[in-house]
């Protein structure tokens, strides 16, 4: 398969202009190694998707939360847009797998480094917007965002759940975790996957979400929970 077929696969959307995904795919890095290509790259695209995904927040936020005041508009905002949620975004729909990168980004870890993932994202979102539209951008957005708003909304922040059963695990002495994919279900543009994680081969927690790295989440929160250690509920 195509890989940007697949990657329209994964994120739901598929561009009526594929240079469009190309380009928001497409690091510096790759463009300068291959200077006398004159390749387009993502930064204005970048600086476009950052403008629109403000404006989405900033509006979701100022319909959906009529008395919450500005302060408490701008710093839920803030929350949202931040970088971290943004690779939190990038990640969760395997954005670093299709990145072009060039070969010393490509050796040094860049598939996975925050910033060039969070970029990354705001480009595409400029690319939907270019190519579909705010009403389309927007439906794509508030989607992949919900959560993050619901949490900023009530002033919380991302928690890391599996950094925390790491965390809890090594403090009692070494342990192997394994997290593990047991099941898939619904089409390949809405899936859910179900998880376990297992430590020294032994299950602690099950858990499902929209990706594997939500899952995974879930699965963490749910063997912490087990141990007295986190909320029952999805933070």
């Amino acid at each position: 398969m195509n890989k940007f077929k697949e990657f329209e696969e994964i994120i739901g959307y598929k561009f009526n202009n594929q240079t469009l995904l190309k380009t928001a795919l497409t690091h510096s890095s790759y463009a300068n190694e291959n200077r006398g290509k004159h390749l387009a790259f993502n930064e204005r695209l970048e600086f476009l998707g950052d403008s629109v995904l403000s404006l989405i927040v900033s509006n979701y936020l100022f319909e959906n939360y009529t008395k919450m005041p500005e302060g408490g508009l701008t710093k839920a905002r803030a929350t949202i847009v931040c970088e971290r949620s943004l690779w939190e975004c990038a990640l969760n729909i395997e954005l670093g797998k299709f990145l072009i990168l060039g070969k010393g980004e490509e050796m040094t870890g860049g598939r996975t480094r925050m910033s060039i993932l969070a970029d990354a994202y705001e480009a595409l979102i400029a690319a939907i917007y270019l190519d579909g539209g705010i009403s389309v951008v927007r439906e794509w957005l508030l989607g992949q965002l919900y959560d993050t708003i619901l949490l900023a909304a009530k002033g919380k922040t991302f928690t890391d759940h599996k950094t925390a059963l790491q965390e809890r695990l090594q403090a009692g002495g070494a342990a192997h975790i394994h997290y593990e994919v047991v099941g898939e279900t619904g089409p390949d543009h809405k899936k859910t996957f179900q998880v376990h994680v297992h430590a020294d081969g032994k299950l602690l927690g099950i858990g499902e979400g929209n990706s594997k790295k939500n899952a995974e989440q879930e699965a963490a929160r749910d063997a912490l929970f087990k141990m007295g250690e986190a909320s029952g509920k999805k933070a």
